[in-house]
């Protein structure tokens, strides 16, 4: 609990020294997304924002969105057919599976998937700086 703190200690930094207000709607709205172990979209953010702030509107949540966006503190994933969904921006590096059935999103990371994408960016004459995986999937029925 004291590390989900700290961290919501220095998200709440970022953005003040960004010149954006931590008001208490937004402070709940980081919370929620810096604890979360999932990547909610908007109007799950909504649900979860209002059980700890009755005040907290959509508009509120997405206004909210795009200033955390904008100070880089929340990175926002369009997966195909599905509405945004949304992360804190300083999670360790990962790709993403989605179950293409349910919508679940599960974060991995795999060694040999980092190191074949570094070979093949050196075989075309490049240096890998940053990718983003997503890799849309049917649970196997076995």
């Amino acid at each position: 609990m004291r590390q989900a703190k700290n961290r919501i200690a220095e998200l709440e930094g970022i953005l003040r020294e960004g010149g954006v207000r931590v008001t208490r709607q937004r402070a709940a709205i980081l919370k929620i997304l810096a604890e979360a172990e999932d990547h909610p979209d908007a109007s799950e953010l909504h649900r979860r924002a209002k059980e700890i702030d009755a005040t907290v509107s959509l508009s509120t949540v997405y206004r909210t969105l795009s200033a955390l966006e904008q100070q880089g503190v929340v990175q926002r994933h369009a997966f195909e057919n599905a509405t945004a969904r949304f992360e804190t921006a300083d999670a360790p590096h990962h790709d993403h599976l989605i179950d293409i059935e349910t919508g679940a999103v599960i974060e991995f990371r795999s060694d040999k998937i980092e190191q074949l994408q570094a070979e093949i960016a050196a075989e075309l004459g490049y240096d890998l700086v940053r990718h983003r995986l997503e890799l849309y999937c049917r649970k196997r029925k076995d």
